[in-house]
């Protein structure tokens, strides 16, 4: 273990991939303990120039330099058979400031969507749990809620996918019930989809699978596309009317029903990923449900939180693909 000096330049000296250790940083600060994989180097450049120049297009070459298989190096001596075009010493510190800028723009938002998200996270837990409570327009609180059973409050969708609908559906944390060719560019349900379950834009599904952020299954309502089909492992269901699908779409997103689940899942359970939650069981499941009216004041303040969440992430996107577009002119 060796100290930093300002200025010098870190890339892992091995890693699983060749592209996972060509990655160049400056280390800002002397005194920084720096650990024994790495290679360090030192340079009379602006060393926050060259590591925005190293992570560029010279990336891939710094990639084929390293060697091995299930784990690749990376050492100094392959280090310095790179070929470099570097300019003046005043244009790589004005080159350095303008990447950082663009590098503390990009961080700020993606805070800006980490509170965002730990906000809704909390303001949810105090909702669903009544600790907060909404008024109507007289500013009366709304009548008390009421435990449903989910089986009152919907009905499970059985119908067999007669139409031969070939969007086959997939669960994504992110998205929700997406296409599998959208997901992962390829379908990978049976040849046969006639056995499938058919659903129409707005129905729900419940995956039994348990995963991370989903440790009892995940409820997700179509609203990409208008049909789709999904295995029948899923458990499917459309509400009644008198139920705001957006504010049970927050109820389930939560984790409020997980206890529910929790009562219903047999034990030994967990069994090749899967939760062992018979049809009858889940539907004898409760939900807490307030008035419709308050269900939709509720949807609507969480729908408006989800909004400023995803407006913030398309601008991560758009200054992540600008930023790279630029880094590409730049650096040649």
């Amino acid at each position: 273990m060796v100290l930093s000096e300002a200025n010098d330049i870190i890339i892992p000296a091995s890693g699983e991939t060749q592209i996972d250790i060509a990655k160049a940083s400056c280390v800002l600060k002397s005194g920084v303990a720096l650990g024994g994989d790495l290679n360090i180097i030192k340079t009379p450049n602006n060393g926050v120039f060259l590591s925005y120049y190293l992570n560029s297009k010279k990336k891939i070459d710094i990639a084929q330099l390293a060697q091995g298989i299930s784990v690749v190096h990376l050492y100094a001596v392959q280090l310095s058979k790179l070929q470099l075009r570097i300019p003046s010493l005043p244009e790589q510190q004005k080159i350095a400031s303008f990447f950082t800028a663009i590098d503390q723009k990009i961080s700020q938002l993606r805070r800006k969507k980490t509170l965002l998200e730990q906000y809704k996270k909390g303001i949810m837990q105090k909702i669903f749990s009544q600790e907060i409570r909404f008024r109507d327009e007289n500013g009366q609180v709304f009548p008390k809620w009421e435990k449903r059973k989910l089986g009152v409050i919907s009905n499970r969708i059985t119908r067999k996918n007669a139409e031969v609908n070939s969007n086959v559906l997939t669960i994504s944390a992110q998205y929700g019930l997406v296409s599998q060719l959208d997901f992962f560019n390829k379908s990978v349900a049976a040849n046969d989809l006639s056995g499938y379950y058919l659903l129409n834009k707005d129905d729900f599904t419940y995956n039994k699978s348990y995963s991370a952020g989903y440790p009892m299954g995940a409820f997700k309502r179509l609203k990409l596309y208008d049909k789709g089909v999904v295995s029948t492992l899923y458990i499917c269901f459309s509400f009644v009317s008198g139920v705001n699908l957006s504010f049970m779409e927050h109820y389930f997103e939560s984790g409020k029903h997980n206890r529910e689940i929790e009562k219903v899942a047999q034990e030994g359970a967990r069994n090749h990923g899967l939760l062992n939650v018979g049809v009858g069981d889940f539907f004898s499941t409760e939900v807490i449900l307030p008035s419709l009216q308050e269900q939709t004041k509720i949807a609507n303040f969480l729908s408006a939180i989800d909004d400023k969440i995803n407006h913030t992430q398309k601008q991560i996107d758009k200054a992540e693909v600008w930023k790279k577009g630029l880094m590409q002119k730049m650096f040649i």
